[in-house]
C-alpha cells in the first residue's frame, strides 16, 4: 500500500468512527450527527480575492472589505488558513473541479480566445458534476465558467453540458471590457471610464432619459444623496442613459444596445436540459449587474429543488472582484459610511483599490441574499446573518481561485508578487467550510490543504470512492477528516502549485503587456484585458504613446520589449516568469521559475530557470512571506534544516513533474493508446476537424487541426500503456 493510500484509509476510518459513534472530540464537544442522506453542496468561488483581503482570517490591512455574511458562515464552520490555489483562475477552477494539477489537465493559464482545446478541460476528464451524477446528484453552475471554450472547442458555448452540468446560467469566458461609450452615448474622444454617465458631483449630470431595448423610456434623475447617479441607475436597470434629455417617442439613433459593458451588459449563456441559448446583449436577461444576476439564477435553481429527495450541488462562481473594476450599485454595499462609488475613476489605480473593495462587498451582500432566500440562513433582528448549519442538510464551501491582483493587494502582502505568480500573495487563498458535518465550529485548521482536495471532499460527501471512480491520477488529499475531527493531524507533507502558458497553434503566445512601466507579462489574453489591468499593450494593434513603434507589427514577447527599450536607451522592465511553480513543507518553500531574459551584451533573448528558497508561515497579522530579500539561495551555501528542506523539496518537485509521463496518441487520457482513441479521433476529424484533444504535438507544436497527421500518432503508438501513478502529497 502506498503512503498516499495509508493516509487516505486512516483518515476515512477516523472520520467514519466519529460519525458512527457520535463521539466527542473533547469533554464538552459533542459531534453533530449529519443527516444520513447525501448532503446538498453549495460551492461558492470568489474571483481574485486573496487571503490578504480577509479580516476574518487575520489579515486585510488597514482597509479590508467588509464581509459580514461570509464572516458569519466562516465562524459557524472551519476556516482553512493554509490553503493553496493555482496562480491564475482557469487552472485553479480546473483543480477544484477535477482534483488534478495543471500538469495533468493541460490548463496552465487563464483561457483566452487563442488557446486550443489542449489548454481547456478535456471532455474526457471526470469533473465534479460527472462524479456526483453517479451518486444521484443534480448539478447547476452559475456565473463564471472559464474552464473550456467557447473558441477552439467543438462544443462552443455548450461546454458546461459536455463537462457534466445539468444546468448552467452564466458566462463562458472572461468579462468584457468597459464600454466607454456607455451604449453609444459618449464620443470616442470623450470616453466614460466606468461605462456610464457620472453624476453631477463627478462632473456629469443628474437628469436624463433612460431608454430600454423594448422601445420604452423612463425619465431618470437623482433626487437625493442616497441614490446612485442616474447614469448608473439606468445602466443597472438594463437601459442606456442619454443625459439632459427628455424621453422621446423615437430613441436617438446613436443609442446602441448591442455593446458589451463589463459587469452590466454580458454575453449570458443558458444551458438547460441539453439546450444551449446564447442570450443577445439586447435581451433584458443579459443586462444588469452581473453579481446580482449570478445570485438570482442560483437562488431560482436551488429553490426549485425544495422538497425533492434528489441531492444537488450548486456551484456559484462569482465573477467579482475580477477586472475590469466597475462600481456596483450602492444598494449592494451595506455600509453607507463608504459613500457612493459612482464618483470613482475606473482608470485610476489608487481608486481601483477602493473599487475592488466595493465589488467584493457587493458580492458578500449577494452571498448573504443567496443564503437567506434559499432557506440556508435567516436574518437576526439587527439584519445580521443568522446561520445555523444543523438546520439544513447542506454543506457550504467558500474558496477563492487565486490571489489578489497586484495593485489591490493589502499590506503587508506583496503586490509585486501577487496574482499570476507562485509566491504566497499569488497562491495563498481563503477557504472555509460549514454545514452539519462540522464538529466544533468556529475553529481554524492550520495544516496545508490544496484546492484539489475539494474534489475528494465532494466525492466523500456523496459516498463515492474517488480513486475507484476516476481512472487517472487524482491529486486530492482528504478534507472530510478535518471537518469531523478537531484534532486531526496534517494529511499533507507537501503542497504544490503551478502555472505556465496555454497551448496555441504553431507555438504562438499572447503578446506582451507592460504594467505600470515596470513589469511585463504575457498573461493578459487580449489588448482589452491588458488595459483592464492598468497595462499598456505592446502587441499587434498597440496604440499607446509609450510603445516603441515597429511599423504596427507589435511585439511577440517581453524579451522583445526589453530589446526595444534598451536600443532606445530607455529603462528595461522586469519580466514576469513564463512558468511558475512552487512546493512547500510546513516551514520552507521552494519556488522554481522559468523567465525570459534579454542580454544587452549579446542581443540575445533566452529563457532561464531560477530557484528560490524561503521560510514561510501564516502568522497574524504579519505572516512570514517569500519576500525578495529573504531568498535563502544566496551566496552562502545552505546548511542544516534549510539544506535538508531544499533537498527534499527538490526531489518531490521532480517526482511530481515526472508523475505525468508523455503518452502520445492517448487523447482521452485513460492510460492506453487503443482502438477507442482511433474511434474518437475519427469522429472528431470527420465532424469537426479543428482543435481538439486529438490534435497531438508533432515536432513540438500543435497545428490546431484534428487530421490525418494525428491519426498517424495514434497508429505509431497503438498498444502503448501509461499506467496511472499515485499522487504525491
Amino acid at each position: 500500500m502506498t503512503q498516499y493510500s495509508k493516509h487516505w484509509v486512516a483518515a476515512v476510518i477516523a472520520a467514519a468512527s466519529l460519525t458512527a459513534c457520535g463521539g466527542s472530540s473533547g469533554d464538552d464537544e459533542q459531534a453533530v450527527i449529519p443527516d444520513p442522506r447525501s448532503p446538498n453542496i453549495l460551492l461558492v468561488i470568489m474571483d481574485d480575492v486573496g487571503i490578504d483581503q480577509m479580516s476574518s482570517f487575520g489579515y486585510g490591512g488597514d482597509t479590508p472589505p467588509q464581509l459580514p455574511n461570509m464572516d458569519a458562515v466562516a465562524e459557524a464552520g472551519v476556516k482553512f488558513r493554509n490553503t493553496w490555489g493555482m496562480p491564475v483562475c482557469s487552472p485553479s477552477r480546473a483543480a477544484i473541479l477535477t482534483g488534478r494539477y495543471p500538469l495533468r489537465t493541460g490548463l496552465y493559464q487563464a483561457i483566452g480566445p487563442d488557446d486550443l482545446a489542449n489548454a481547456q478541460i478535456s471532455p474526457y476528464e471526470i469533473t465534479a458534476p460527472m462524479l456526483l451524477k453517479s451518486a444521484g446528484y443534480e448539478s447547476g453552475m452559475f456565473g463564471k465558467f472559464h474552464l473550456a471554450g467557447p473558441e477552439h472547442n467543438q462544443a462552443g458555448n455548450g461546454t458546461p453540458k459536455v463537462l457534466g452540468w445539468d444546468y448552467f446560467h452564466g458566462w463562458i469566458a472572461l468579462p468584457g471590457a468597459i464600454d466607454t461609450t456607455a451604449g453609444g452615448v459618449a464620443p470616442d474622444d470623450k470616453p466614460l471610464a466606468c461605462g456610464f454617465v457620472p453624476g453631477e458631483k463627478a462632473g456629469g449630470v443628474d437628469t436624463g432619459a433612460c431608454y430600454y431595448p423594448n422601445n420604452s423610456c423612463q425619465p431618470m434623475s437623482r433626487t437625493s444623496d442616497s441614490q446612485d447617479a442616474p447614469g448608473l441607475q439606468c445602466l443597472d436597470s438594463g437601459g442606456v442613459f442619454v443625459p439632459e434629455q427628455e424621453c422621446k417617442t423615437k430613441r436617438p439613433s446613436f443609442v446602441n444596445f448591442d455593446l458589451e459593458n463589463a459587469y452590466y451588459v454580458s454575453p449570458l449563456v443558458i444551458v438547460d436540459k441539453g439546450e444551449v441559448e446564447s442570450v443577445p446583449f439586447s435581451d433584458p436577461r443579459a443586462r444588469g449587474y452581473r453579481t446580482r444576476i449570478e445570485a438570482d439564477a442560483a437562488i431560482k435553481w436551488i429553490k426549485a429543488r425544495a422538497g425533492s429527495d434528489t441531492p444537488w450541488m450548486a456551484t456559484v462562481a462569482f465573477t467579482s472582484a475580477h477586472t475590469p473594476l466597475q462600481p456596483p450599485p450602492s444598494s449592494l454595499i451595506p455600509d453607507v459610511g463608504h459613500g457612493h462609488t459612482d464618483a470613482l475613476d475606473c482608470s485610476d489605480t489608487v481608486q481601483g483599490r477602493v473599487l475592488q473593495n466595493r465589488m467584493t462587498e457587493a458580492m458578500d451582500h449577494e452571498f448573504g441574499r443567496l443564503m437567506v432566500e434559499t432557506g440556508l440562513a435567516s436574518r437576526n433582528a439587527d439584519g445580521t446573518l443568522a446561520y445555523h448549519p444543523e438546520s439544513s442538510n447542506t454543506v457550504v464551501v467558500v474558496v477563492t481561485d487565486n490571489g489578489t491582483l497586484g495593485y489591490s493587494v493589502k499590506a503587508p502582502f506583496d503586490g509585486q508578487r501577487s496574482k499570476g505568480t507562485a509566491y504566497q500573495t499569488g497562491v495563498w487563498v481563503p477557504m472555509f467550510i460549514a454545514g452539519p458535518h462540522v464538529v466544533q465550529p468556529g475553529r481554524n485548521v492550520e495544516h496545508m490543504v490544496n484546492q484539489v482536495d475539494l474534489f475528494q471532499l465532494f466525492a466523500d460527501l456523496a459516498g463515492v470512492d474517488v480513486h475507484e471512480a476516476v481512472p487517472r491520477t487524482v491529486d486530492s488529499a482528504p478534507l472530510l477528516p478535518y471537518l469531523r475531527n478537531p484534532s486531526q493531524e496534517s494529511l499533507r507533507s507537501i503542497n504544490f502549485t503551478m502555472n505556465g502558458y496555454g497551448a496555441q497553434a504553431n507555438g504562438q503566445r499572447y503578446a506582451p503587456c507592460v504594467i505600470t512601466d515596470s513589469s511585463c507579462s504575457q498573461i493578459p489574453v487580449s489588448k482589452s484585458v491588458c488595459e483592464d489591468n492598468q497595462g499598456v499593450w505592446w502587441g499587434p494593434g498597440y496604440d499607446h504613446d509609450s510603445v516603441i513603434d515597429n511599423g504596427g507589427v507589435g511585439y511577440q514577447s517581453c524579451g522583445e520589449v526589453n530589446q526595444a527599450l534598451f536600443k532606445r536607451d530607455r529603462p528595461m522592465v522586469s519580466i514576469q516568469p513564463e512558468i511558475n511553480m512552487a512546493i512547500r513543507n510546513d516551514h520552507y518553500k521552494l519556488v522554481q521559475l522559468t523567465v525570459q531574459h534579454y542580454d544587452e551584451g549579446t542581443d540575445i533573448i533566452s529563457t532561464r530557470e531560477n530557484q528560490e528558497l524561503y521560510r514561510i508561515n501564516q502568522a497574524t497579522p504579519i505572516p512570514l512571506l517569500d519576500a525578495a530579500d529573504d531568498n535563502l539561495l544566496g551566496d552562502q551555501p545552505l546548511t542544516g534544516p534549510a539544506k535538508l528542506a531544499y533537498d527534499q523539496l527538490s526531489a518531490k518537485l521532480q517526482a511530481i513533474l515526472d508523475s505525468e509521463p508523455e503518452c502520445p496518441g492517448d487523447g482521452n487520457k485513460d492510460g492506453k493508446v487503443d482502438q477507442t482513441d482511433m474511434d474518437n479521433w475519427r469522429n472528431i476529424a470527420q465532424t469537426w476537424g479543428l482543435s481538439s484533444v486529438y490534435d497531438f504535438y508533432i515536432d513540438g507544436v500543435l497545428d490546431g487541426l484534428t487530421n490525418d497527421r494525428d491519426a498517424m500518432v495514434i497508429q505509431q503508438n497503438m498498444g502503448k500503456t501509461c499506467p496511472r501513478k499515485d499522487a504525491i502529497y
